[in-house]
């Protein structure tokens, strides 16, 4: 008699890490905040690379660690904001003392992009530089940090993906949200915004570019590469509800993606006069 067993797809769990990476005495460090120290690390690092293939853009080591400075606080209050108000108001108004508990996670990134271009308008107006030329330095230096910064959304369990086929090999499940088989949607991110991106940005600006157009290929680049992974990604309701057809995330991106367009010709023409 032919016997038939039922085969169950295997499917990954998610390892529930330790938000904590570790403690000194009532001091707790969490994993969140070691990849935005990584990111900012980067960010150090590869302007220092920057400058020493690029020196005709006449930047210096302390200037990097002054955009540093300016960065973290449009980083932290920009993203901190941008998640009360495009995700969370309701959540926030409720509880807003929350809103400082950043260490918790729960940085929305279109709002700290609108942080930083605030504090680089502050550091342009300081050093009396173009804006533009401020922007077209640092864009190629951000992507490592994105995609720490999705690494951290995983290691805290947050931003999970969609429901996923579970014959997927790395369809996960996520213990604390439900049963369903998942797509890792914080690793995809953490690729495409930290790798993908990255690489194509960092090979754009190696040679000399009309200005604004680093910028202009950097609203383009994050705007597809966030577009395609909303799709993997379980939405947030944000203020326009809840969509599985255009997200939030979707819906903030697009006027970034058209943005760079219009500046990217913008460049181009005002480069040939």
């Amino acid at each position: 008699m032919r016997q038939f067993a039922l085969i169950i797809p295997a499917m990954l769990t998610y390892p529930q890490i330790d938000p904590i990476a570790f403690s000194l005495g009532p001091l707790s460090v969490r994993w969140y905040g070691l990849m935005y120290l990584a990111g900012f690390v980067a960010f150090v690092m590869l302007g220092r690379r920057r400058i020493a293939r690029r020196p005709d853009l006449n930047w210096t080591a302390k200037d990097i660690d002054d955009l540093l400075f300016y960065g973290v606080l449009g980083v932290v209050i920009g993203g901190r904001l941008g998640q009360v108000l495009f995700y969370e108001p309701a959540h926030y108004l409720a509880h807003p003392l929350e809103i400082l508990a950043v260490w918790k996670g729960g940085m929305a990134f279109h709002g700290g992009f609108l942080g930083v271009l605030v504090a680089m308008v502050l550091y342009a107006r300081k050093k009396k530089l173009a804006w533009f030329a401020v922007m077209d330095f640092i864009a190629p230096l951000v992507p490592p940090g994105l995609g720490f910064g999705r690494l951290g959304n995983f290691i805290n369990g947050e931003l999970w993906g969609r429901a996923a086929d579970p014959a997927l090999p790395w369809a996960m499940v996520f213990p604390h949200v439900d049963a369903i088989a998942r797509h890792p949607s914080q690793l995809y991110q953490a690729f495409l915004e930290g790798v993908v991106f990255f690489a194509v940005l960092w090979w754009f600006s190696a040679k000399p570019r009309a200005l604004g157009a680093v910028s202009a290929v950097f609203l383009i680049g994050y705007g597809a590469v966030r577009f395609i992974a909303e799709f993997f990604r379980e939405p947030d309701a944000g203020i326009f509800g809840l969509s599985y057809t255009i997200s939030m995330g979707q819906w903030l991106s697009l006027p970034m993606i058209a943005a760079g367009v219009v500046m990217l010709v913008w460049s181009k023409k005002a480069a040939a006069t």
